[in-house]
């Protein structure tokens, strides 16, 4: 794994992935992201590319396995900071991509400088992340989730609606939803591995039990994948890919816009309803998402127009 990279970097994704305990698709995009960035680098500091002229192809066709550390010590932050010039002006990436890649390259420098001790100055330690504008999430209203739920049908409504009510009721990511193997249902709640491999348990409420009651009830028993709760036509697991197509089709057949709204859309969703209209606290909301940190969980507590509305209502002196 990671033979496009120098040993190095090759360090760093594996102590990612096996000590920091990382998920695959997070190393995926450490791997691609420091992989661009040191090509970049080795295109400015060693070769002497002049910055317009360096372009994707070139990129891709840059060999960067036998940088050293040699290399790595004459790294400053100017030239992290012309990499972002180039990350805006060259690749028009917008702020949450360059912010994500300026994360992996502060993540491999604290690796790097901290615990390999490698490094006597590490030079990403002031290097900056973009400012993100903070844009409140779009979620379904309640009428709107029970139009989607409303609009499912075909020979595969029973499959659907679990999944869309698993999605609306639950909080689930999607990969989590394609994840669920049988035993994985205990009764009243289902066992989740999240992000990073941590674990949690979501209550099923009468919905979500009455849903997965109905479609375990018509699943093919001769289905391939014999674990796997949630099957496709084909026998096997269900896939991250189809589960998409599915909300869109629901979401389209609702009347609501498909470009709007996506499997994650419906876990804000969940989210959102969850503290409007039954009080559930920022704590309880942490838990239940599988958050991290509160902080992530803050985007889900929003205050929405008619909450705006309801609180000036609210003010004494509005009668007056």
């Amino acid at each position: 794994m990671y033979d496009d990279v120098p040993s190095f970097l090759k360090e760093f994704l594996m102590y990612m992935q096996n000590i920091k305990n990382r998920s695959n698709a997070t190393v995926k995009e450490y791997h691609y992201d420091l992989r661009f960035a040191f090509r970049f680098l080795k295109l400015r500091k060693q070769d002497r590319i002049e910055f317009t002229k360096i372009d994707n192809e070139m990129i891709e066709e840059t060999d960067i396995t036998m940088l050293d550390l040699k290399f790595l010590k004459k790294i400053e932050l100017t030239d992290l900071y012309e990499y972002l010039d180039y990350l805006t002006t060259i690749c028009s990436d917008k702020p949450t991509t360059r912010a994500r890649k300026i994360a992996a390259i502060k993540s491999f420098f604290n690796f790097m400088t901290y615990k390999q001790k490698a490094l006597d100055k590490n030079p990403a330690v002031e290097l900056e992340t973009p400012k993100l504008s903070k844009r409140l999430p779009k979620y379904l209203s309640l009428d709107e989730s029970v139009s989607l739920l409303n609009s499912i049908d075909g020979k595969n409504a029973k499959r659907d609606t679990c999944i869309i009510t698993l999605f609306l009721n639950c909080g689930l990511r999607l990969s989590e939803l394609c994840a669920i193997n049988f035993k994985d249902i205990k009764e009243d709640s289902l066992h989740i591995i999240g992000k990073g491999d941590k674990e949690r348990s979501v209550y099923l409420n009468n919905a979500c039990q009455k849903a997965l009651k109905e479609y375990i009830a018509v699943r093919d028993n001769n289905a391939k994948d014999h674990e796997a709760l949630f099957i496709s036509e084909r026998g096997t697991r269900i896939g991250k890919r189809t589960v998409e197509m599915m909300v869109k089709k629901y979401i389209t057949l609702a009347g609501l816009d498909p470009k709007k709204y996506s499997p994650h859309k419906l876990r804000h969703t969940a989210a959102t309803l969850m503290h409007k209209y039954g009080g559930v606290d920022i704590r309880s909301l942490q838990q239940i998402l599988g958050h991290e940190s509160v902080s992530t969980t803050e985007i889900y507590t929003h205050v929405d127009s008619e909450q705006v509305k309801e609180a000036l209502e609210k003010n004494p002196l509005n009668n007056l």
